[in-house]
């Protein structure tokens, strides 16, 4: 069985791990998506982050503590809840992303 592979194809194949050009173009057109979801993520988070800076100054003019536990804790049980374990480690990257460590 000879490899009729052509240079071109070895180069998209070997990018994507993929053994054919179909599979090639489907990883291709997925990672593509998957760049264009994590383009939104980190918005959100940026936009997270400077929503929770709003809070933590108002929580702090008003002689309260920069960090509410209560809250997190919520936070916490709804992405494990959502997502399970690593959920948990998510939020917690999260929170701390947001507010810095504690």
């Amino acid at each position: 069985m000879s490899n009729t592979t052509t240079p071109a194809t070895k180069s998209v194949t070997e990018a994507t791990g993929a053994r054919t050009d179909e599979a090639a173009s489907l990883i291709g057109d997925a990672r593509t998506r998957i760049d264009a979801l994590d383009d939104r993520i980190i918005g959100l988070v940026r936009e997270r982050m400077a929503v929770s800076s709003v809070i933590q100054e108002a929580r702090m003019t008003s002689g309260g503590r920069r960090v509410n536990l209560s809250r997190e804790m919520e936070i916490l049980g709804r992405y494990r809840d959502a997502l399970g374990k690593p959920g948990t480690s998510l939020a917690m990257t999260l929170l701390e992303l947001c507010r810095g460590r504690v």
